[in-house]
């Protein structure tokens, strides 16, 4: 179902990238958005879609936190084919309780940068490179994956920053995933310090962005030019504060604009977001991209016009609605041309004349530009006030 290459012109070349994984973190980190709370139910239904969609990891949880994470976490792991990681820091009883719930990859995590280590811990670089070496070990000797963090990395001493990915590298760690904690990154900068990570370690590096400057899916990316196997994404972008890299932004992106099979069923991203939005009580702004309402829709009289003579005039044509399991939706309003109206009442069942639709076109654009919103129902009045025929009643007068 992905898009064709792109037309001839400036944005033809496709090569950056050969794989992108993705790992999932709407059931951790999405579930941290201020106001949103998982059910035991919600995080099952939303762990299932994402597994038969073929999502490569899903961060179910955080185990220690309550029995109730605890079990959501052990039937998610249980249940699903997907590699299932349950978060923990840098904690005997986390990484226990990790461990216990049968996840296959257990994600610890320490701060790094100063102001945390000095205001958060209250700890020394020293021992936190301790706590990092002795957790990573215990991780990897009961055999599960592991994927350590050292939080705040882009607000981290860069040489401090490689002292510890080199000890938590020697200790055995599966993957180190370089975390923009508060969203302070932009793509050039994380792009470079994916590199640099990626030439002290032999780990495979996984990237967390958040979206405090609206970067996040974009420096994703960079870290996947860079040299990074992974990124960790929530669908709708829900996550703490501004929210994280945006699952359908990331999967779309890799899929249409790199033309890199993610091996992640497109299909369903509509029905994922859709149910996200209703079990996390945040609702999706109409001009999200790939999954607002207004991602393929069409009021323009140039655009909609456009469009329907050819889909690929005003929409990106590497990526189309049937992609990610939408429609496409010419809209009624203000900026509403003849050619819209036309084929609106044509699938109303009209069949208007030229000068019909020229006084339909009037009465939508002066209706829409009070911002009222053009329904079906309004848009059949207009046609019957302006004397349009239906075309069954002329196929009864024909006969």
């Amino acid at each position: 179902m992905r898009g064709v290459e792109f037309f001839q012109g400036t944005l033809d070349s496709t090569d950056e990238i050969e794989s992108a994984r993705v790992f999932d973190t709407t059931l951790r980190d999405g579930e941290q958005s201020p106001g949103t709370s998982f059910s035991y139910d919600d995080k099952r239904q939303i762990a299932s879609i994402l597994d038969e969609m073929g999502t490569h990891v899903i961060e179910a949880g955080f185990p220690v936190n309550s029995d109730a994470e605890f079990e959501a976490v052990r039937d998610i792991a249980s249940a699903t084919s997907s590699t299932t990681c349950g978060l923990a820091r840098v904690v005997d009883g986390d990484i226990e309780a990790a461990l216990d719930s049968g996840v296959e990859m257990v994600h610890v995590f320490v701060s790094t940068s100063d102001v945390q280590i000095e205001d958060s811990m209250h700890a020394t670089r020293a021992e936190v490179v301790e706590r990092a070496v002795n957790s990573v070990e215990r991780i990897t000797e009961a055999g599960a994956t592991c994927m350590f963090s050292p939080m705040d990395a882009t607000r981290t001493d860069e040489e401090y920053l490689i002292e510890v990915i080199e000890a938590v590298s020697d200790a055995g760690t599966d993957w180190i995933n370089i975390p923009d904690t508060c969203g302070v990154a932009t793509p050039t900068r994380f792009r470079a310090m994916i590199e640099k990570v990626c030439a002290h370690t032999d780990a495979r590096i996984d990237v967390h962005a958040h979206d405090d400057f609206g970067l996040a899916t974009a420096n994703a990316l960079a870290g996947i030019e860079a040299g990074a196997a992974q990124a960790q994404v929530s669908v709708n972008s829900i996550g703490e504060r501004a929210g994280n890299a945006a699952y359908e932004e990331y999967v779309m992106a890799v899929e249409s604009l790199y033309q890199c099979d993610t091996g992640i069923d497109t299909t369903r991203i509509t029905e994922l977001s859709e149910l996200v939005e209703e079990k996390s009580g945040m609702d999706t702004p109409g001009n999200k991209p790939v999954v607002g309402d207004n991602a393929f829709s069409h009021e323009s009289g140039i655009h909609a016009a456009g469009v329907i003579e050819n889909s690929d005039t005003f929409e990106p044509g590497v990526m189309t609605p049937e992609m990610i399991g939408a429609e496409r939706k010419l809209v009624m309003g203000k900026h509403t041309g003849t050619h819209s109206v036309r084929e609106r009442l044509t699938e109303c069942g009209f069949d208007p004349t030229d000068e019909q639709v020229r006084a339909v076109t009037r009465r939508v654009k002066d209706y829409g530009a009070e911002k009222r919103r053009v329904t079906v129902d309004i848009l059949e009045r207009f046609a019957e006030e302006a004397g349009v025929e239906r075309q069954q009643d002329q196929e009864e007068v024909r006969a």
